[in-house]
């Protein structure tokens, strides 16, 4: 079986750290004869995944054109080079991630007669997050590509629902496949002392997102003010970081945050493990990612309810569940888990036997080979 996955950019994500994993661990699969990895080139502050697929003896086929921003010229490259690339491959299947790659990716498979056209859902294009038209737009690209796509794979069930909502393929073509990892690496990570002594003095609250819009930094710092017995951690990077640098430098906050900046891969469950609590306030999310790997770490976690994070975390059981801006909500739920240290731990450990069971790169791999191996048949 010849399989390629293509995905728009390899930063250090969700989506991307799933699609490199997908590759590594169908390439130790019998039956495959190759598991190609096609990506743009584009970096950003976020971080690059390119060492760790050179570590795994994974050389991504790269395209220039290949680019987040709409440009027509560009798109027309990429999906012309597409086209060649998955003749010249002879892919049986073609699995596509993220929203340009997966756009493009699906009418090229298409434009080149690969049989087989999978697209994993990771997060909604299209939604009340962003204006109208930019929504409409989406939503038609969506539809479009969606009448060449063979299987549709969901991180959650959510975003099944949401996308046939809008009237994209038939329930039949859908599964959801959760997004594995290394669930070992943070059941297992001890604290870094290190990072726990510059936030002494309290218990620590962390969030790990992109530093940018959506990923309700405003929440956070909000919350942040209205708790002064704690501590924050922020884990992440982007084009946000000099606002929020900012706003940790006011008053009520100075000498309260600490930004830990964009940790490498293999030193995110250390990291992790140096939190008491997590909070996770994006408002556009499939099934997040830094969700499930708190949990894994058996920390309780505060979300927002909202697409897939009602799937992983049970409302009282291994977290809380508030709503979408309720800051109120968020400081009361977060406050209770701060002040009973025996309840948290509870939550943080009901919440990782259910990770250490769903969530595991071996389950995922398997799943997408059960896939694959249906030949599309609906229904598997």
């Amino acid at each position: 079986m010849r399989v390629c996955h293509v995905i728009t950019r390899l930063i250090v994500g969700g989506a991307q750290e799933n699609t490199l994993a997908s590759v590594i661990g169908l390439r130790r699969l019998p039956g495959y004869e190759c598991v190609d990895l096609i990506s743009g080139i584009e970096t950003g502050a976020e971080g690059s995944l390119l060492e760790q697929a050179r570590r795994a003896g994974v050389e991504p086929i790269w395209l220039k054109s290949l680019r987040r921003s709409i440009n027509p010229f560009y798109d027309a490259q990429a999906f012309l080079e597409l086209v060649r690339q998955f003749r010249r491959g002879r892919y049986d299947i073609v699995h596509t991630h993220s929203g340009k790659a997966g756009f493009l990716g699906r009418l090229a498979a298409r434009a080149a007669g690969v049989p087989f056209i999978v697209h994993t859902i990771h997060g909604p294009s299209f939604g009340t997050f962003q204006g109208a038209v930019a929504n409409a737009a989406l939503t038609l690209a969506e539809r479009v590509a969606g009448w060449v796509t063979t299987r549709f794979v969901s991180v959650a069930d959510a975003m099944s629902r949401q996308y046939l909502g809008a009237g994209i393929g038939r329930a039949q073509d859908y599964v959801t496949i959760r997004s594995g990892f290394d669930v070992a690496c943070f059941a297992n990570a001890q604290p870094d002392t290190v990072l726990r002594a510059k936030l002494a003095g309290g218990p620590i609250v962390a969030q790990m997102a992109r530093l940018f819009e959506l990923k309700g930094w405003e929440m956070f710092f909000e919350m942040a003010r209205a708790l002064p017995e704690a501590r924050f951690l922020v884990i992440g990077d982007g084009p946000w970081r000099v606002k929020l640098e900012a706003w940790a430098m006011e008053p009520e906050l100075k000498g309260r945050v600490h930004f830990a900046g964009l940790v490498p891969p293999a030193d995110v469950p250390q990291c992790v493990a140096s939190a008491d609590v997590f909070v996770h306030l994006s408002l556009r999310e499939g099934l997040p990612r830094a969700v499930v790997q708190a949990l894994a770490a058996a920390k309780p976690v505060v979300a927002h309810a909202l697409d897939g994070t009602p799937e992983v975390i049970s409302d009282g059981q291994s977290g809380f569940l508030v709503p979408p801006g309720d800051c109120a909500s968020l400081v009361d739920r977060v406050q209770r888990l701060l002040r009973d240290p025996a309840m948290a731990s509870s939550m943080g450990g009901r919440g990782q036997a259910r990770v250490l069971q769903d969530f595991t790169i071996e389950t995922m791999v398997n799943r997408l080979d059960e896939l694959y191996r249906s030949g599309g048949t609906s229904g598997s």
